[in-house]
């Protein structure tokens, strides 16, 4: 899933989201806290190709888009919203194609405005990036261009404390940003970042009223931090492959930014830091038993507002969990499989 896969509804209840072969699964607690579910099919019947997105809304509404089969050799991308865990989703509802018509051109992002309005983020033929979103009344506006060339990987997209949305994407020797600056705008294309980046670690979080911070991966293996008008920074050496989780969460009093990987020994490694002041430094500490090689991370803060960490193997579907502590600094339970 691109995204943040593991997320707390508005009723409390933990939840995850993965892709099978043709379609999409959610397994969620049965109460905030305590045991989880089996796998359920989200989106009604219809199949879809692996590669989705999910994006959440401050209302708790989860968000997907996918790429289902239309003709031969042609697919086109649908949406559903899933407002609390234990329900059922709503059915797929076709958006469309960046070019009206043709084959899959890349993993989708999603994100929520403050109105609760979708807007799904997919590259066209052409590798710039196109944009769809919802009406605030229902419907879709028309499929917008938002220019830019040479997009590799999935573009990442964040809603920043403002409710606008913002989307990010690598390109080679660079990455591209767009912003908008108005609910409903178009997001505009700004002035492109020339930094030596490796496409698919894009990950990118609220940190501020005034900013939304992108980590990625350079090619010299490090995970940078990267606020649009200023220049990135040097964070520490990625743990392992692969984009980092990230959320921010208070430690010992301090407004901070956690971060997490799957790391080269294929355990989760934790890396903590005040949040927007990577100069203070920060440090891997790796937790809990060995991964999958196709093993993600994920983070996200349960019902009572403890950080929870989740490591998800797609290929044997098995889901391993860790809470914070009631205790100071970054003290985890065992991690339990689910």
């Amino acid at each position: 899933m691109n995204g943040d896969w593991l997320i707390r509804g508005r009723d409390g209840r933990l939840s995850v989201y993965l892709t099978s072969d043709d379609g999409v699964l959610c397994r969620a607690e049965h109460l905030p806290g305590g045991s989880w579910d089996a796998p359920r099919t989200l989106g009604g019947d219809q199949k879809v190709h692996p590669g989705a997105a999910v994006g959440q809304g401050a209302d708790g509404y989860a968000h997907l888009a996918a790429w289902r089969p239309t003709v031969k050799g042609e697919a086109g991308l649908v949406h559903c919203t899933h407002f609390r865990p234990l329900l059922a989703a709503l059915d797929w509802a076709p958006v469309g194609h960046p070019n009206k018509k043709g084959d899959r051109t890349g993993t989708p992002a999603v994100a929520v405005d403050a109105q609760g309005r979708a807007h799904v983020f997919a590259r066209n033929i052409g590798t710039g990036l196109c944009m769809v979103a919802q009406k605030e009344k229902g419907g879709w506006d028309p499929w917008r261009d938002l220019k830019g060339q040479g997009v590799e990987g999935p573009p990442v997209a964040v809603t920043g404390e403002s409710g606008l949305v913002q989307a990010y994407a690598a390109v080679s020797g660079g990455i591209l940003h767009w912003r908008q600056a108005a609910a409903g705008a178009q997001p505009v294309l700004q002035e492109p970042l020339r930094t030596p980046v490796r496409p698919r670690t894009l990950r990118a979080l609220a940190t501020s009223a005034e900013h939304t911070t992108l980590f990625y991966t350079d090619e010299s293996g490090d995970v940078c931090a990267w606020r649009p008008g200023g220049d990135p920074v040097r964070v520490l050496p990625a743990a392992g492959d692969g984009p980092v989780a990230a959320i921010r969460t208070e430690l010992d009093g301090h407004d901070c930014t956690l971060l997490a990987q799957r790391s080269a020994s294929g355990r989760v490694a934790f890396a903590a830091y005040p949040t927007e002041r990577e100069s203070a430094g920060a440090w891997w500490a790796e937790s809990g038993p060995q991964l999958p090689e196709d093993a993600v991370v994920a983070l996200a803060k349960d019902h009572e507002g403890r950080v929870v960490a989740a490591a998800l193997s797609p290929s044997t579907g098995d889901l391993r969990l860790t809470r914070r502590k009631d205790e100071p600094g970054l003290a985890l339970t065992a991690w339990r499989t689910v």
